[in-house]
């Protein structure tokens, strides 16, 4: 039977806090549990910082027993420790074996199953055994685009932010650098490029059945917004906008790029789940504005990339502040937030990129070159947008040795 919020909320009920005797896990600390495909995640209030590994580690073997019984393996469970605000203040990611050999008992002890050898030694990890296999995650079976080297998702927790924004300057910031580029518009329910690239008078031509995308402002571009009526709303259920992102990106003619920036839409839904089966991911930079409402979805945002295998290249602050017409800077909504949050999170912090008149006015005419201009928008917004191409380019370089995919060179001159 596939596994429910339900079951797995009534075996974790099992698992009392280590060394305590009193009301057990469920009444106590448990606060949501939630399942996507195989893979799970529970929030609860934080017992303090002796019982937490102990306790994940509880969760963890009353979760792989429930498993095994149900026949449906678990590939990746992550519990998040919160205080009473509600803010995260310890993840612990338990393995979940496929078969446990043991049972979990109130305590988060274990007890040996029948037919185990219930004493003798322990072969220690990584000395004359196997290396414990790492659950699969959907980056595991991803293929790449041919042609593309690097894809980069843009993603936020919530809408309103300013995530196609970022994306869009991205794009276009990096290959004023000289890279081919191309940004593919995977917000399949509310489409933003036609209005940020100034597609209103183009129309979408295939080739050999193929969709050849947009050349503007540097960049190859890609939207739904152009294969549909601008007004008509597109009420899809998930496997439509499933289907519909996978034939943007594996049936447009991408040709050779450097980067395919990739703008999701916000939250945590369909699309990001089929994009991180469909594409293997350079990383993902997940965006945020300062306040505190912004932060807890984007906190969300980048657990969701990471439970699916993706590196997050870091964190970017959008509307950090705003500059007015006297050249005055105001923290309309509290500069700095989205920074704290990363560090909490051991995130990098891609920079903040303020919001001035300039800014809107060039975004609502699809001109995001003249963002670049100091003398159009200012130097300090365009400082800004080339200072946030230069860290992703870093981050995705780094994201890229550690898996092996380049390795550093050296010139000699």
């Amino acid at each position: 039977m596939p596994l429910t919020k339900d079951s797995i909320r009534a075996a974790l009920s099992r698992v009392s806090i280590p060394g305590r005797e009193g009301p057990r896990f469920q009444g106590e600390l448990i606060e949501w549990v939630a399942l996507c495909e195989a893979y799970v995640s529970v929030r609860v209030n934080d017992p303090g910082v002796p019982v937490r590994e102990p306790l994940a580690r509880g969760l963890a073997e009353a979760l792989a027993a429930h498993s095994h019984a149900e026949q449906t393996p678990v590939q990746s469970f992550i519990v998040e420790f919160v205080d009473r605000a509600g803010t995260v203040v310890h993840t612990a990611r338990p393995r979940v074996d496929a078969a446990p050999t043991s049972a979990p008992t109130t305590g988060g002890t274990t007890q040996p199953r029948a037919g185990t050898d219930q004493g003798g030694h322990r072969p220690i990890g990584g000395l004359g055994a196997a290396p414990a296999s790492r659950a699969q995650q959907p980056q595991d079976t991803a293929s790449g685009l041919p042609g593309v080297k690097s894809v980069i998702a843009v993603g936020a927790g919530k809408g309103g932010v300013g995530k196609s924004t970022i994306a869009v300057n991205l794009a276009v910031s990096l290959a004023r650098r000289g890279h081919a580029v191309g940004i593919l518009d995977g917000d399949i329910y509310g489409p933003s490029l036609p209005t940020l690239l100034g597609l209103g008078a183009l129309e979408q031509a295939t080739l050999a059945g193929m969709l050849q995308p947009f050349y503007v402002h540097g960049v190859k571009a890609i939207t739904i917004g152009k294969l549909v009526d601008a007004e008509k709303p597109l009420i899809w259920r998930g496997p439509m906008a499933h289907g519909a992102f996978k034939q943007l990106a594996e049936q447009t003619n991408w040709g050779e790029l450097d980067y395919l920036i990739i703008d999701l839409p916000p939250g945590t839904g369909d699309v990001s789940l089929t994009l991180a089966q469909t594409l293997r991911l350079s990383g993902a930079v997940v965006v945020c504005t300062p306040q505190k409402v912004a932060q807890d979805d984007a906190v969300r945002a980048a657990r969701m990339f990471q439970q699916l295998g993706i590196d997050v290249l870091g964190v970017v602050e959008n509307m950090s502040w705003f500059i007015g017409d006297d050249g005055k800077e105001y923290d309309i909504f509290g500069r700095g937030g989205a920074q704290v949050m990363a560090q909490r999170l051991g995130l990098p912090f891609l920079g903040a990129v303020p919001i001035n008149m300039a800014l809107r006015a060039n975004s609502d005419k699809g001109e995001p070159l003249k963002n670049f201009d100091a003398h159009l928008a200012g130097p300090v917004l365009a400082g800004a947008l080339e200072s946030l191409a230069t860290r992703v380019e870093q981050e995705v370089a780094i994201a890229e040795m550690r898996r092996g995919a380049r390795t550093p060179t050296l010139t000699v001159s």
